[in-house]
């Protein structure tokens, strides 16, 4: 039945991988079922046969498709059904298609359709890296124009040890998360995220991945070699030479002198009557395709850019090929938050928001992972006001999501412990003003604003990009690279080298190129740019606005404490039906959240009373200790003395001649239900009944005097009666 139906066998990382075609998905341009160990992703490609009308733009699209059966869960959304992408799918499409997308013809405008649907996890076996050769392989044997094909691999770094495709385990104790893809002989994509890796250390694991790389390349070569089929042509969307260079010249000039500026509200404004001149001009010569002119004017300003970066040196805004911009640190700029800190570079502003709140504020993950929740969460916004444009806000889309994640992956590395701080963490940076590099504005505007909210961070991090200008040869030829790059320099530039880190290494990187890929050459010199730039943005700039972490949080966080119990007394914490730990809440005016293993965490605005509340949950979980002094509710009066609860399910008895520094009369007297008094344990008996003392009480915290009467009175006697009050039985 499956005539077509092939398999193609390699290994990699001495796991086998395995592609097979033919028998699923037949009426896609191309489909692979791609699989490592037990993980099965199918891989399908398709293409229109002709572009839709006004496309000014290839129209790719890239999907990640998460299926919980891949993981024998049921998903558990209200539906029970698949439905949004996840935030982890966003990024893995993103990872697919940075390196892809650069490597489809410029000029085509047909669209085309990548889904990577998972369909079943090995967690030793990542279904990313596993999708990422399976979209490679599906394109380049179909019948789609590409100039594939590439590879992708995992790196780790395990006890110093380089790793390629890290099992699960491996994952675990990784220093380094390090996805690279590359063509034969360049590096496509990098996308990283480290525990302070130094800059040559990460070289080295990014060629390791690379190697890699070129042995997966080589077996997809051979598969296109015995079934490819042969690339279908299409109509170019380049403009004709002779009209090119017949509006190049008419406008070149102005365009240059438009955009010879540091500013970009000038600039934009500049461009406007010469957009109106040239469509005045040209507008007949294209027959209802007047758009085609915007194309073209796109070009004329690309030209002209890269021509003063590649020739001349020159920067629109007049910097030094490696200067950086004027830049600007502040914290404290809202009142009422737990932390807050904006950073200014350039043209580009973003304000960064630290929020503190107990670790049950974790988010929940429901994905195909391990992970079940995360408790440093890093949002990013952009505003259409930010670039001047007047769009309504539609929530966060792939490149909010990408940038949010860019910033998490960067900070990360240096959020303390749950134990050293037990708080979850959410960060949201809002860009204000954008020109270029907002991503990395987020990471060091997040680190001013939570140190301002005294998070012990680790180190503190800056992020900093690097610019690349290839010339006729390519990469192999003359290229020059340039530190922070603005908005100009990314759009008509052929690649954005994000890295962030702190003094001592690189916590994240994330490249985006417009080429086929890098050279080792020009990672290193990107590598040594952003090193030198991010180190200045640290000492010069952030931590003169603040030296370190504040040492007291926000009057306005949760105070939160800690304390481990027996899992088996987690229940007395509880009580029945929750009343318990209901009623220790409503007295000290706090939150209360207890883990499976017994890890106990308060959080409340008065710290005086989340002690209070750890105080009574360490008390209902361990014995009361003779010698220390509690606060107590007085629960019943006899004639022989009070009852008092000193926790739920704690109670004493504080004996008549032990109630007052003086002599009393009757219980009465001294004390009523309800009372709320201090108390000291004398004597825990056998049985594990307390005996309690409120005049020792009152002696060792208030200092007072005990009246001669009260010291030298002999303790009553009961009556016969019982601790309780009770006759004793005749034995």
């Amino acid at each position: 039945m499956f005539e077509n139906y092939k398999v193609y066998e390699t290994t990699i990382a001495g796991r086998p991988f395995r592609l097979e075609t033919g028998k699923m998905a037949g009426l896609a341009n191309a489909a692979f079922m791609a699989s490592s160990g037990d993980t099965s992703v199918l891989c399908t490609v398709t293409a229109s046969s002709k572009p839709r009308e006004g496309i000014d733009f290839f129209p790719l699209s890239v999907d990640f498709e998460e299926k919980m059966y891949a993981v024998g869960r049921i998903p558990g959304s209200f539906q029970r059904r698949e439905g949004k992408a996840s935030e982890k799918a966003i990024l893995s499409s993103r990872c697919i298609d940075r390196p892809i997308r650069p490597l489809f013809p410029k000029d085509m405008r047909n669209d085309c359709s990548v889904v990577a649907t998972v369909m079943s996890v090995d967690p030793d076996c990542s279904p990313e890296i596993t999708a990422a050769i399976g979209v490679s392989a599906a394109i380049a044997v179909s019948d789609i124009p590409w100039d594939g094909p590439i590879a992708s691999t995992s790196v780790g770094l395990v006890d110093g040890e380089i790793v390629i495709n890290p099992t699960l385990e491996q994952r675990a104790a990784t220093e380094l998360t390090l996805t690279v893809s590359s063509t034969a002989d360049l590096v496509a994509m990098i996308e990283a995220g480290g525990n302070e890796i130094p800059d040559d250390l990460m070289f080295d694991c990014i060629m390791a991945g690379h190697e890699v790389n070129k042995e997966i390349v080589k077996f997809i070569n051979g598969i296109v070699a015995e079934i490819g089929k042969e690339k279908f042509t299409f109509e170019s969307s380049d403009p004709d030479p002779e009209i090119m260079a017949e509006i190049e010249e008419f406008c070149i000039e102005d365009v240059k002198k438009a955009l010879d500026t540091d500013d970009k509200n000038v600039r934009d404004a500049a461009l406007l009557p010469i957009y109106d001149a040239v469509h005045a001009k040209f507008d007949e010569r294209f027959e209802g395709n007047e758009a085609k002119l915007d194309e073209i004017m796109y070009l004329v300003q690309k030209h002209v850019v890269r021509a003063w970066l590649k020739d001349e040196g020159k920067r629109v805004d007049g910097r030094g090929i490696d200067d950086i911009r004027p830049l600007d640190a502040q914290v404290d700029l809202l009142p009422r938050v737990h932390g807050s800190g904006m950073f200014t570079r350039g043209q580009t502003q973003v304000l960064s928001v630290a929020t503190l709140a107990p670790v049950s504020e974790a988010q929940k993950l429901d994905g195909l992972d391990e992970e079940v929740s995360k408790r440093y969460i890093h949002h990013y916004n952009f505003p259409t006001y930010s670039v001047g444009e007047t769009k309504p806000s539609r929530g966060p889309g792939r490149r909010e999501i990408g940038h949010g994640a860019l910033a998490e992956r960067a900070l990360l590395p240096v959020i303390p412990s749950v134990e050293e701080f037990p708080y979850a963490i959410r960060v949201v940076s809002e860009v204000l003003s954008s020109n270029g590099s907002t991503s990395q504005g987020s990471i060091c505007g997040s680190t001013l604003a939570l140190m301002a909210a005294g998070v012990p961070i680790k180190a503190p991090v800056a992020g900093i990009s690097c610019g690349l200008i290839t010339g006729d040869e390519g990469v192999y030829g003359d290229f020059m690279t340039m530190v922070d790059i603005q908005g100009l320099e990314d759009f008509y530039g052929d690649m954005d080298f994000k890295v962030a880190g702190t003094h001592k290494g690189i916590t994240a990187i994330q490249m985006d190129l417009k080429v086929h890929g890098l050279t080792p050459e020009i990672i290193k010199e990107a590598f040594a740019k952003t090193n030198k730039a991010r180190k200045y943005i640290l000492d010069d700039v952030m931590l003169k606005c603040i030296p370190e972490y504040r040492k007291e949080l926000s009057p306005y966080a949760p105070k939160m404490l800690t304390t481990t119990i027996s899992p088996d007394k987690i229940g007395d914490v509880i009580g029945k039906q929750g009343k318990v730990i209901q009623s220790i809440q409503e007295q000290c005016d706090c939150t209360i959240n207890i883990e499976e293993d017994g890890h106990v965490f308060v959080a409340g605005l008065d710290l005086e009373k989340a002690q209070a509340a750890i105080d009574i949950i360490n008390l209902i979980a361990n014995d009361p200790e003779i010698g220390a002094i509690y606060s107590g509710k007085v629960t019943r009066l006899m004639t022989f003395g009070a009852f008092v609860e000193i926790a739920p399910g704690k109670e004493g008895l504080v004996h008549i001649s032990k109630l007052d520094v003086k002599r009393v009369e009757k219980v009465e007297d001294v004390v009523a239900v309800g009372d709320q008094v201090i108390v000291k344990v004398t004597e825990i008996d056998d049985q594990g009944r307390i005996n309690l003392s409120r005049r020792d009480a009152l002696v060792e915290v208030n200092g007072a005097v005990v009246e001669d009467d009260a010291e030298d009175e002999a303790p009553r006697r009961n009556g016969g009666r019982d601790r309780r009050g009770f006759k004793k039985r005749d034995r």
